[in-house]
């Protein structure tokens, strides 16, 4: 048996039985992202190994508490979406940001005064480093965005790969290095920085990894310049981008949008991404994420039905 491969198939959850030479001639291998995988079935390898998935963008995604990446119920619903997807066998991979800082702890001093805390995390000691990166460009600067492989698995057998974007890696400016240190952390240039890492990053790594993507989640607005880099892929053919994503918001009120000024986009974003572009589909006077991500969505979600009313 090749190492560092589970003894249970990735695609139909089947356990694999090494014992039995019978069972040990129909074994397959194949590799995903760098990260080799075992299976029952040749018709399995192809599907896992080359069949289209769902990309599901989240933030935070609460998944276990030792992976303190969440701060509470977007968070948690996207951990459960990534557990019901995984119970049903559906083919998806999720994408957020590995918050080595967390959000924080929380502790309450003797005159009833909140003190935030980190809630540090070290992704080396329980995930796997995906063997390539890619490069995203912030004030200028080329910043290398790597990928720790999360990998839930349902009792019904079914799995999903969680991918966290990182940027704590060797080369980077130590200013950059820092970018997915902190959930919700700073001021709003680190906020755009980070969304660029989840949005932009997030579609090269999956690219890089040689994903096939089909559909592409955005939940919440914090992902949607993923849409910018979908429009660069397709020769800025917004029916075909808007064919490929999908829109969840969970607090439609204009308080809870990412906005960010022009000023502070140009400062930031990359030249690849035009300002003209900016305003047809984010908003004449701000970028606002939100405006974004539902202009170019085929179709959209609310958190409610109350939230469909809105």
């Amino acid at each position: 048996m090749e190492p560092n491969c589970s003894l249970r198939c990735p695609l139909c959850g089947n356990q694999i039985d090494v014992d039995d030479a019978e069972t040990r001639m129909k074994i397959t291998y194949g590799s995903l992202g760098g990260k080799k995988y075992c299976f029952d079935s040749n018709d399995c390898r192809k599907q896992f190994i080359e069949g289209p998935r769902i990309a599901y963008f989240s933030m935070e995604i609460g998944i276990e508490n030792n992976i303190p990446t969440y701060s509470g119920g977007l968070g948690v619903l996207a951990g459960d979406i990534v557990r019901a997807s995984a119970d049903l066998r559906l083919p998806m991979v999720a994408l957020t940001l590995a918050s080595r800082k967390g959000y924080f702890k929380q502790k309450i001093t003797k005159n009833g005064e909140q003190q935030e805390l980190p809630d540090e995390w070290n992704p080396a000691e329980s995930l796997f480093l995906m063997p390539k990166n890619v490069t995203v460009v912030i004030e200028k600067r080329p910043v290398k965005v790597q990928a720790w492989l999360y990998e839930y698995q349902s009792p019904t057998g079914g799995m999903v790969p969680i991918l966290f974007l990182d940027t704590d890696i060797e080369g980077n400016d130590p200013e950059d290095r820092e970018i997915t240190d902190s959930l919700y952390g700073g001021d709003k240039k680190y906020r755009l920085k980070q969304e660029i890492v989840l949005g932009i990053g997030g579609v090269r790594l999956l690219k890089e990894l040689s994903f096939n993507i089909r559909k592409y989640h955005m939940n919440d607005g914090h992902s949607a310049l993923l849409t910018f880099e979908l429009l660069k892929e397709n020769n800025f053919n917004s029916e075909k981008v808007q064919n490929l994503c999908v829109f969840t918001t969970h607090t439609p009120i204009e308080a809870a949008f990412d906005q960010f000024s022009y000023e502070l986009a140009e400062e930031v974003l990359s030249k690849e991404y035009m300002m003209s572009t900016m305003k047809q589909f984010a908003g004449p006077d701000n970028l606002n994420l939100t405006y974004l991500a539902l202009n170019l969505s085929k179709y959209v979600n609310g958190g409610s039905k109350a939230h469909v009313e809105y």
